[in-house]
């Protein structure tokens, strides 16, 4: 925790509009929220082998839309990253057929690094038939340059996905955002305002469970995250084993089941076989898409079982199809887990 941080947190502003933080840091003399140097740490230039829709490939890390660790941009994105070797900002632009990457921070080399595998280079779609189904064909034919990203950051993909856990993508993006931008730290480099770097184990570790139900994460999602803390460097190597390994092992935690493990190694994988099975939408949208009719856990996953191995890629194709389940039936019920 920076100074600044602790003097917020000791002042009781913890009602400071995110956006504003980094202001108040300012004012108290904190330079490690300032870089007055935007040169980047480190730099490449990209030159995709294949087709690449920059927009599509980075979608799953925005967590909704632009917060505190993603940012989307004319011709590419922001985006924050909590690497082995520390924070780090990495601004991703594409220019014809090149994507120019700039990092700054201490993790900068490791982001740089790790372009490639974000952007899917090793994402092979070549085997994928897709020729059984008009729908996907046409899709696929429209979409040529979708791929799945592998972010390398296992931990860092954990904690929001159990805070998505059974409540809305509302809740919970809003409680993510409120959680960074409190407990982590300010990007480095010229990032966009309001942009943070995710809190590290150790400062998840140190939330208070009020500040939890403040924030509208209940007991069972908040201690399943401060246990995971707790062994976050093993989770964490996980990254170079294969995603079914990967995804046994973190299934192996309390409080993290197969839709959690799946939300995790689809980003940090870029896991080609990832369903999220238990999911509140995407059966019936997977059914609506292949048989023109909402289906069950059970039923999706039959529907799914000619492109095992690959049903990741098709769940991108459905999703990317625009298809989604009519909105006839009841909406999950908003839950407040805050105290009154």
């Amino acid at each position: 925790m920076t100074f600044v941080q602790q003097r917020i947190r000791e002042a009781g502003t913890a009602e400071i509009p995110p956006i504003a933080l980094r202001t108040v840091a300012e004012a108290l003399g904190d330079t490690t929220t300032r870089d007055h140097d935007h040169e980047p740490s480190a730099s490449t230039v990209y030159r995709p082998r294949h087709a690449l829709d920059l927009r599509e490939v980075l979608s799953p890390l925005a967590r909704g839309g632009d917060g505190p660790g993603f940012r989307r941009t004319a011709d590419g994105a922001w985006l924050t990253f909590r690497t082995p070797d520390g924070p780090a900002t990495l601004r991703l632009g594409r220019t014809g057929d090149e994507v120019h990457a700039a990092a700054w921070g201490h993790g900068a080399e490791w982001a740089i690094d790790g372009v490639p595998q974000l952007l899917g280079e090793s994402d092979d779609w070549s085997e994928l038939d897709v020729s059984q189904s008009s729908l996907l064909t046409e899709v696929r034919r429209r979409h040529p340059g979708v791929r799945l990203s592998r972010n390398r950051r296992v931990f860092e993909m954990l904690v929001p996905s159990v805070i998505e856990q059974k409540v809305t993508c509302t809740e919970a993006w809003r409680s993510w955002r409120l959680l960074v931008r409190r407990h982590g730290t300010p990007a480095p480099g010229p990032a966009p305002e309001g942009m943070w770097v995710a809190p590290d184990a150790a400062s998840w570790r140190r939330i208070p469970s009020w500040e939890w139900h403040a924030v509208g994460v209940g007991p069972q999602r908040s201690e399943a995250i401060v246990r995971a803390s707790r062994v976050a460097e093993a989770v964490d190597r996980t990254a170079a084993e294969p995603p079914a390994t990967a995804s046994a092992r973190l299934q192996s935690l309390p409080g993290i089941g197969a839709w959690t493990a799946a939300e995790v190694t689809a980003r940090s994988h870029g896991d080609p076989d990832a369903v999220s099975v238990g999911d509140y939408h995407l059966p019936a949208s997977v059914g609506c898409a292949l048989v023109g009719e909402p289906v069950d856990d059970d039923a999706m996953l039959e529907l799914l079982e000619p492109w095992a191995g690959q049903r990741q890629r098709v769940l991108r194709l459905i999703a990317l199809s625009g298809i989604r389940k009519p909105r006839r039936g009841p909406r999950i019920t908003r839950q407040d887990h805050r105290w009154h």
